[in-house]
Formats: C-alpha cells, structure tokens, sequence
C-alpha cells in the first residue's frame, strides 16, 4: 500500500491488522454480547410468565377446592340436619292428625305431602352439591338429576341430549363440567327469565362439545358485569383446558359454549 509519504512500513501495516482485528472483536463480541442478553431477558420474561401462570392456577385451584369443601358441608348439612327436622316435622303431622278432628284432616294431610316433597328436594339438592356424590354418579347421571330437580320447580323445562359415542373423561374433570353447568343453569334460573333450557353434548373424536342454550331475555355481552358466576365459569373452563364462550343478544337468549380437549387432559 502507497501513502502520498511513501509505503507503509510493516509495522504499520501490522498496527491496521491489529486495529481492525481488535474492532472486529469488539463488534462480534457486543453482537453476540446483546443476543446473549436478548436470550437471557427473553427467557426471564418467559419464566416469569409461566410462573405467574402457575400461580394463577394454584390460586384457582385453591379457591376451587375450597368451593368445593363448601358446597360438600352444604349437602351434608341439608342431607343429615334440615332433612332430619323435616322429618321429626313430618312424624309430628301424624300424631296431630290422630288428635285433631277429621275436619282438619285435609289440611293436614296437605302439608304432610310439602314436607314429603320438601325432604325430597333437599336429598336431590345434597347430590348435586356433594362432589363425591358427583363423582360416584359421573357427569351424565349428575346432570340429569340436576335437570329433573329444576324441572319439578315448576320454574324452566330443561332438557338434554346426548350425540356421539360417549367417551369416559377424569373424573375431576367431569366435576369440573358439571359445575359450569351447574352455575350456568343458576344463572338462567335467576336472570333470564326462561322458560326452556336445552344441553347438548356432542361426544367427537377428540373434544366433547357442550352447548347450553335458553331461550330467556339476553343480555349484553359487551358491558361489563360484576358477576362473580361467570367469572367462575371462566377460570373452570381453563383449568380443564377447554374453549368457552358465552354468546347472548338481548331478546335473543344464551348459549354457552364448552369444547373439553380428550388428548389435553388425559
């Protein structure tokens, strides 16, 4: 190389090497320097999220068993103390009667048969809260005896159907299940102002598909609501890893929709 002083010595040329080999390090060395980093602040975020993923499913989790826990107590004190005093009340109807004229006879006869089905709806009411009841009686059985329950009420004609070839799921996931349905048909019961109700379920290959659907007044799905029931729905469906979706106009009814992965949950 010529300079307009004459040729480079050889110990320039080798202080230019030396130069441009020291700028190329320093270059591969802040790249792979701010990959690294990228790398290490990727994987940080990443493991903060699953972290937190996983406390909001220990959270759930949690306050899912304790709903549980809560409901159980609730059956076993309807089941063994409240049907207990109905039926003390009820044996108590039949001595009045022995010791009343026949003229109050009907009366009494008439309230004996309210008790009778009183006691008959809280042993209904305690199975379908009691999850170990649930569990023995599986996800079909529970929501059926759910849905007779609600029938006899007088309030909603509510009804199932079962398509596909049906496929045993877990067990905690069928309570699961049975729960949204459960606080769903609550929902309906309290705010829609149905007069029908209808279940599918849709057994596939890989998903069972779950649709419940009333024909009550709707409601806006863009507003935002207190509701603590939907919320429950919400964080159950995930749990499960389950689509869910609920789809409502006013004047036009409700539908909830449910799609439970096999192959995610086995």
């Amino acid at each position: 190389m010529l300079t307009e002083k004459g040729p480079l010595l050889p110990q320039e040329k080798l202080l230019i090497v030396y130069f441009i080999a020291v700028l190329l390090f320093f270059t591969i060395f802040s790249i792979v320097f701010v990959i690294a980093f990228q790398r290490r602040k990727n994987k940080f975020l990443k493991d903060r999220f699953e972290a937190e993923k996983r406390y909001q499913r220990e959270l759930a989790d949690s306050k899912i068993e304790i709903q549980e826990q809560t409901l159980k107590n609730i059956a076993w004190e309807l089941h063994d103390n409240v049907g207990q005093l109905l039926s003390v009340a009820n044996i108590q109807l039949n001595v009045l009667m022995n010791a009343v004229p026949p003229t109050y006879h009907g009366q009494i006869k008439e309230t004996k048969e309210v008790v009778q089905e009183t006691v008959q709806e809280i042993r209904s009411l305690s199975k379908v809260l009691n999850n170990d009841v649930v569990l023995k009686n599986g996800l079909l059985a529970s929501l059926q005896v759910e849905l007779d329950r609600v029938k006899r009420l007088g309030y909603l004609d509510a009804s199932a159907q079962i398509t596909g070839d049906i496929i045993p799921i877990n067990s905690s996931s069928e309570i699961i299940i049975f729960r949204i349905l459960q606080e769903f048909l609550s929902n309906v019961l309290k705010h829609a102002r149905a007069s029908k109700l209808f279940v599918h379920l849709e057994y596939k290959e890989t998903t069972l598909d779950i649709s419940a659907t009333d024909d009550g007044i709707g409601f806006d799905t863009s507003l935002k609501t207190d509701s603590s029931g939907m919320e429950t729905m919400k964080s159950r469906a995930a749990l499960i890893n389950a689509d869910y979706q609920i789809i409502s106009e006013i004047g036009n009814g409700t539908r909830l929709y449910l799609s439970y992965p096999f192959k995610a949950n086995a």
